[in-house]
């Protein structure tokens, strides 16, 4: 055999073995994406302050979980939003072994409204970017509406207690009458009504 002939396939070869050799991690994707795990939709109570974290993971051309990649969170500068623990509307961060990345201690201003969130990855030159759409809320009354600045329920207890009350008193008249002769007088019919409960918006 000629020697360049030889030559050629001992680095054919070679040049095999090395790339076999190299593990998973270290070969380049072709391209990432950014699959939102948990957050999309969330209504956020920013007079709570435990909300549910937004999650995302990272995948390759093969729907494969890229671990190590540089995971930046972005909260809008104005409007619904808020800051992550060190006050800065990003938060930086790496994918796990599962490739997924966490968007941890958010705190969301007083403004409510929807807000997105917006994700960016990168990872041996590939990059992606997602948005995660959520809506902050002030609060909401445990009934879920209230009334004149007091819960649905609360307004229901205080009608069912008037109502009640006007029982009674139909009952100790209708008892006692109304006169002093040997006969009882018939009892009073008491018909009572209540008033219009109006449900309006939290005040």
């Amino acid at each position: 055999m000629h020697p360049r002939t030889t030559h050629a396939l001992v680095l054919i070869v070679l040049l095999f073995f090395h790339f076999m050799g190299l593990p998973a991690w270290a070969q380049s994707p072709a391209s990432l994406q950014i699959i939102i795990v948990e957050g999309e939709g969330a209504i956020n109570n920013v007079k709570q302050r435990v909300n549910r974290e937004p999650i995302v993971q990272v995948e390759d051309e093969n729907h494969k979980p890229v671990a190590g990649a540089a995971i930046i969170f972005f909260l809008p500068n104005d409007g619904p939003g808020g800051t992550f623990a060190n006050g800065s509307s990003t938060l930086t961060t790496t994918s796990n072994a599962q490739g997924q990345a966490v968007a941890r201690g958010i705190r969301f201003n007083n403004q409510a409204g929807s807000m997105q969130i917006r994700v960016t990855a990168s990872f041996a030159g590939q990059t992606a970017s997602a948005i995660i759409s959520q809506t902050n809320v002030l609060g909401v009354a445990a009934s879920g509406a209230s009334v004149g600045g007091m819960s649905l329920a609360t307004k229901l207890l205080i009608i069912g207690a008037v109502v009640g009350a006007g029982v009674a008193a139909g009952v100790v008249i209708a008892n006692h009458g109304g006169g002093g002769g040997s006969n009882p007088a018939a009892p009073s019919t008491i018909t009572i009504t209540p008033g219009t409960v109006t449900v309006g918006g939290p005040q």
